[in-house]
């Protein structure tokens, strides 16, 4: 919803293009653990993707790496995390992070990440924690203020009524809106200060 909220907002009020990937409409192979045997083993392109026409997780990097400017990651929290499928995507990313080490290579540059995390327990900073140091990891800068959260505490497992509190919370969606204005702007100053000055 609130990843939705943002999206629109992106497109109507501020003219960017917008693209939304799903994680679980995605079909993508769990890492081989190339990294693990040895650095120089990971490589970029993603040594699956190569191998297997079928692996969804080239959007992924089509988007992330060569397309947005701007990254609205949306995730639940699940018992005290972020969803497992973020990680089975962050663990596929380390051929990303791995041209840093091995190479020193850096494929993502001036390209901000913004988070929404929401969830019926507590552990929102952990959360957002995790995200902030992936993301920084592999080349991502971030607005002031780079997400928004909601949690009715540990012991609101009644779903439903996370979901409803949500749904109608206008604080929640102007704050989604007001997010990804700030990556929109950070985006800005940081695409103008890459530009090249004035010839003298």
């Amino acid at each position: 919803l609130l990843l939705g909220v943002a999206l629109e907002h992106a497109a109507s009020a501020l003219g960017a293009q917008t693209r939304l990937l799903k994680l679980n409409d995605l079909k993508f192979r769990n890492c081989e653990g190339y990294y693990s045997t040895g650095a120089k083993a990971c490589t970029w392109p993603c040594t699956i993707t190569q191998a297997d026409t079928a692996d969804e997780m080239e959007q992924v990097y089509e988007a992330l790496v060569f397309w947005a400017d701007v990254l609205v990651l949306a995730t639940p929290i699940r018992w005290g995390n972020a969803s497992s499928l973020f990680y089975k995507m962050a663990e596929r990313m380390n051929c990303i992070q791995n041209q840093i080490t091995t190479n020193d290579r850096v494929l993502i540059r001036d390209k901000v990440a913004t988070f929404i995390i929401t969830g019926g327990q507590d552990n929102i900073q952990a959360v957002a924690g995790q995200l902030l140091t992936f993301f920084a990891e592999i080349g991502f800068r971030f607005p002031q203020f780079p997400f928004i959260a909601h949690s009715r505490g540990w012991d609101a497992e009644d779903m439903e009524r996370n979901v409803e509190a949500v749904e109608h919370s206008e604080g929640l969606r102007e704050g989604a809106r007001r997010l990804v204005t700030r990556g929109v702007e950070t985006a800005a100053l940081l695409s103008a200060a890459c530009r090249p000055g004035p010839a003298r």
